[in-house]
């Protein structure tokens, strides 16, 4: 649970979701201010109340700073953290004070089951297999797209995947995020900051930040 840039809790948990109840999928863009950056998140929800966020990120050893540049150059492991809501998006917009805008992602169930499942397998595979993260090649993005291949999405290669902070104009493109909104009010209707730090040590603080976002306004 973090507390500022360079301290937090630690809390490991075991958590268990049902699959049957896996009905949502949200793309997390969270931006700093360096042009074309940024890093996604993919969050399941189940019934809209648990929820469970995966993040692929460097594994940087302590005192290490990233560095895109470092990324070319197998610098850096590569991670993919599972975790609450209150850790990986909090951390993002409520202590690194970056800009976090949530998507809901339009998606068949059966699809997201299989998503989920890949990510579960992708964090397996690198248990057994570490490998190093790549600026271009294994980030954030490109492992998202990997994987939605992997499942059978017939998605075309795009500039965007590479230049993060595009990607929800590329989801937008594909008709990938929630339907009859123009993508500048999913943009500004997504944008999760206030609400974030209105719900800092809320319990319910996932369902909190959704609050208004096109896709959640039947949220209990």
């Amino acid at each position: 649970m973090p507390r500022t840039r360079d301290d937090a809790t630690v809390c490991w948990e075991r958590r268990v979701y049902d699959l049957d109840r896996l009905d949502s999928v949200d793309m997390i863009v969270s931006s700093w201010g360096r042009p074309g950056i940024a890093h996604v998140m993919i969050s399941f929800g189940f019934g809209g109340e648990d929820f469970v966020v995966f993040s692929v990120e460097v594994r940087r050893q302590r005192g290490e700073r990233f560095s895109e540049i470092g990324g070319f150059f197998r610098q850096y492991e590569l991670a993919i953290v599972a975790s609450d809501e209150r850790d990986a998006v909090r951390l993002r917009s409520n202590v690194r004070g970056e800009q976090v805008r949530l998507f809901r992602i339009a998606m068949p169930r059966h699809t997201m089951r299989s998503l989920l499942l890949a990510y579960v397998d992708e964090a397996n595979h690198l248990h057994d297999s570490p490998r190093f993260y790549n600026t271009i090649t294994a980030n954030c993005s490109t492992l998202i797209f990997a994987m939605a291949r992997r499942i059978g999405a017939g998605l075309p290669l795009d500039y965007r995947m590479l230049v993060t902070d595009r990607l929800p104009d590329y989801a937008f493109a594909m008709g990938g995020l929630w339907q009859g909104f123009a993508l500048s009010e999913l943009e500004d209707k997504g944008n999760i900051v206030e609400r974030a730090h209105q719900a800092h040590d809320d319990p319910a603080f996932s369902r909190q930040i959704r609050r208004g976002v096109p896709g959640w306004e039947t949220l209990p």
